[in-house]
């Protein structure tokens, strides 16, 4: 064999890497136009912690709590979850946003896409 057949494998390479300060795949983002933050649910829910709501959830596998209304305070959110307390009652509620379909709100939402908040 004359060795041509069986060529190494080449890979392309980016000999243009500014440092290796930062690690490849990070974003510069002052070199971007970005937004900072993303707008989930979790995070417009942070915005408006304390404020009164209701949060509408649907529990498909259940025949006995098929929709369900929680009303009470925002105490706390996190990208799977949302815990609420009922001053009437007195109950707290660990609920999983997986089962909300949307929330209502008593007053103005706070709400931030990107670098500015705004209140609707």
């Amino acid at each position: 064999m004359n060795g041509n057949f069986f060529g190494n494998p080449t890979f392309p390479t980016n000999n243009n890497l500014n440092s290796l300060d930062s690690p490849p795949g990070n974003i510069n983002y002052s070199d971007v136009s970005l937004p900072m933050e993303q707008s989930y649910i979790e995070n417009i829910l942070r915005l408006n912690k304390g404020k009164v709501v209701k949060a509408y959830y649907s529990y498909p596998d259940s025949n006995e709590w098929r929709d369900k209304i929680y009303e009470g305070i925002i105490e706390e959110a996190g990208r799977d979850h949302l815990i609420m307390s009922d001053p009437k009652t007195g109950d707290w509620y660990l609920l999983r946003m997986i089962y909300l379909d949307y929330v209502t709100f008593e007053e103005r939402i706070n709400y931030s896409h990107g670098y500015s908040e705004k209140t609707f």
